[in-house]
């Protein structure tokens, strides 16, 4: 910056002269007051929505009308992206890569993004332990989603492990090795030779254990590579929508306030889960399903959202991630006996069973009386039979991790764990292309210009249950898949579709509210009070009296929003406006959650009644199927949940749409039947 300016904003990257004409931040220097933006003023006002396009070089200027100017910066790009983590990241420079003039919006920066904290690996039947089929990880994927993966997407994500792995490999990523030099594969959870019949698979491709630090990183390197505008540290608000096609994006700078509308022929969200519904999660306090509670606001289905999975061994009293990776290195749970009590659980896979499986017998061991500690709350995770070598080189993170937040010594002593929130297997419903799919009158239609990818979509490869070390995968596949998408049907440079010019004075009339919003709760308080419903309501067991009482509290919570009361009346990194703006996401996922799984009557994957403990498909499985007849659609629980939400009242609507069972081609590649599942 010149002499004397200090104080001032400056910008840099994409689209810096328009925001640095319209966002001057004041600064005394000198005795000169510069002149402020009204957007920065909190005084009593009345809102108005005002566009400053690109052509206008006015700066906004000092009013001494009482009203808050929102100058709106516009922005036309042939994509936009947002969220910059693996999915997000993967599709910005595979369509930057095709000649797409590409947005990348995100509200961190990138390698701050939550597919950084992934540990365990990611899965590609590479075969570099023993022999090894793409197929057989198809199979193992559909049983692992309980049968309600789509059949179609699973084919197309499995087929592609393996270049995906490779691709990563030839981008730079470090993974361990063999003493042959080949990329090192450890077992994981679930995974299986010769079609669940040829023992433990050793699938999961690996960084020791921290494998999504170094994917992220591998791939946002790659992305500089190419000319894709990052716009970073800014807050997506809301979906530009025109007659039912999705044309853009508008966004919040959070550094400087200003309000920016992206318009794009193709939009991909790829914003990630929302597991801080949840008091106790291994996500990040930004997971906060922003993708998903746009698409809800938008009048757009969600798709399965009341299956969440918790992982079986987060770090007692902490919740932080003890990876999966642990056991597939030889790691045991044990309880207060020092029982291996999986091995009751799952004679089979023992304590590489399905996470869902786990999870639930952790619960039980608990509920019993097997727990540890001096409440018997929680189990051990046991390491110290392995060699410190071993554990120094494949589970380096682990060892710091435990020792920081339990105070334990991995070498000499267990890690106290517990089952905590993990993932979302729903999301914003796609096919396997990445196009976002609206369910209406029993058919599918494409959602034109709108895609997403990574853990807000559901393709749905991951069903009632995620494997392990299936999400990394699901981000660069399903990342590079929107990015083909959009090359196929777009070409680089085609007029972009106008849009309304009030089109999002809505989400700016929100913000201002929220920004001036002066009633009786506090945003931290709200939010703790959605999280501990949630943990309580719609936990590993569920019961139809307790989601029913969480369903009537939620939507008294919901009602709450609009008693809420913020403080800081700024508009420059206001974070208490940002966190009741990402409340709002959390508490739109947080309800189609619990009343999709207060309807869903019965037992599948993660989603766990303890009043209908069987799964309920077309048929009984436990029997054979000669002689019974086909249960009807309505009749039967093999099926996607659709949920809608009426953003005013809080209103859920619950629709079903069938699981697609073919492959993309049943001669290379048959479909699995549902079957009784176990391990």
């Amino acid at each position: 910056p010149p002499p004397g300016a200090c104080g001032m904003s400056w910008f840099v990257g994409a689209g810096c002269s328009e925001m640095a004409a319209r966002c001057l931040v004041a600064s005394v220097g000198k005795g000169r007051l510069r002149q402020i933006p009204a957007v920065y003023q909190a005084s009593a006002h009345r809102f108005h929505f005002a566009v400053n396009g690109k052509q206008n070089k006015n700066a906004p200027k000092v009013s001494n009308s009482i009203s808050t100017q929102y100058p709106v910066v516009d922005h036309e790009f042939d994509a936009v992206v947002v969220g910059a983590g693996g999915a997000g990241l993967r599709a910005a420079f595979g369509l930057s890569e095709a000649g797409f003039n590409t947005a990348c919006i995100t509200k961190l920066f990138p390698t701050r993004s939550h597919t950084v904290a992934a540990q365990g690996g990611i899965n590609a039947a590479l075969g570099n332990m023993e022999s090894d089929d793409w197929r057989w990880h198809f199979y193992d994927t559909v049983k692992g989603s309980d049968w309600l993966g789509d059949q179609d997407a699973i084919h197309y994500m499995t087929e592609q492990a393996p270049a995906a792995v490779i691709e990563l490999e030839n981008y730079g990523m470090p993974f361990s090795r063999t003493e042959a030099g080949k990329i090192y594969q450890r077992a994981f959870g679930g995974q299986s030779l010769q079609f669940g019949k040829g023992g433990q698979a050793h699938r999961c491709c690996c960084v020791a254990d921290r494998t999504g630090h170094s994917l992220l990183h591998t791939l946002y390197g790659r992305s500089l590579r190419y000319d894709t505008s990052y716009f970073v540290e800014y807050f997506a608000l809301d979906l530009l929508m025109e007659n039912g096609e999705c044309r853009g994006v508008i966004a919040l700078c959070m550094e400087d306030g200003s309000i920016h509308r992206f318009r794009a022929n193709n939009t991909v969200l790829a914003t990630g889960g929302y597991g801080r519904t949840y008091f106790s999660c291994t996500s990040a306090h930004t997971s906060t399903g922003d993708g998903s509670a746009m698409v809800t606001r938008a009048g757009l289905p969600n798709q399965d959202l009341e299956f969440v999975q918790f992982h079986p061994t987060g770090i007692y009293g902490a919740g932080c991630l003890i990876t999966e990776g642990c056991r597939g290195e030889g790691g045991i749970l044990i309880n207060h006996e020092g029982e291996r009590f999986m091995e009751r659980y799952a004679p089979v896979a023992k304590d590489l069973a399905s996470r869902d499986v786990v999870s639930r017998s952790i619960t039980i061991e608990i509920r019993e009386g097997r727990g540890c500690g001096p409440d018997k709350d929680h189990v051990y995770l046991q390491l110290h039979h392995l060699p410190p070598e071993q554990l120094a080189m494949r589970l380096p993170g682990i060892s710091e991790t435990a020792m920081i937040f339990a105070g334990v010594d991995v070498t000499k002593e267990p890690i106290p764990v517990l089952p905590t929130v993990h993932y979302n297997m729903g999301g914003v419903p796609t096919n396997y292309k990445g196009q976002v799919i609206n369910h209406t009158n029993g058919k599918d239609s494409v959602v034109t210009g709108l895609y997403a990818c990574g853990e807000a979509a559901s393709a749905s490869v991951h069903g009632a249950n995620r494997l392990g070390a299936n999400s990394l995968l699901d981000l660069v596949v399903f990342g590079r898949a929107c990015a083909l998408t959009i090359t196929e049907i777009c070409k680089p440079g085609e007029p972009v579709a106008p849009i309304n010019p009030n089109a999002g004075e809505e989400s700016v009339a929100n913000l201002d509210r929220l920004r001036f919003a002066d009633g009786a709760t506090r945003t931290s308080e709200l939010r703790n009070n959605m999280q501990r419903c949630m943990q309580s309501h719609a936990a590993v067991f569920r019961t139809g009296s307790v989601l029913k009482e969480g369903c009537e509290k939620l939507g008294e919570l919901y009602g709450a929003l609009d008693d809420i009361k913020t403080f800081d009346r700024g508009i420059v990194w206001n974070s208490d406006l940002i966190e009741t703006l990402e409340l709002q996401n959390l508490m739109l996922c947080a309800l189609q959650t619990v009343y999709g799984a207060e309807a869903r009557k019965e037992s599948r994957g993660a989603h766990a009644r303890e009043d209908f403990k069987m799964r309920i498909d077309e048929y009984d499985f436990s029997k054979p199927l000669q002689g019974q007849e086909k249960k009807s659609f309505n009749e039967h629980w093999r099926k996607h949940t659709v949920s809608h939400v009426d953003p005013k009242t809080g209103k859920v609507t619950l629709e079903y749409r069938p699981v697609i069972d073919t492959t993309l081609d049943a001669k290379d590649c048959a479909s699995v039947p549902p079957a009784i599942r176990s391990y």
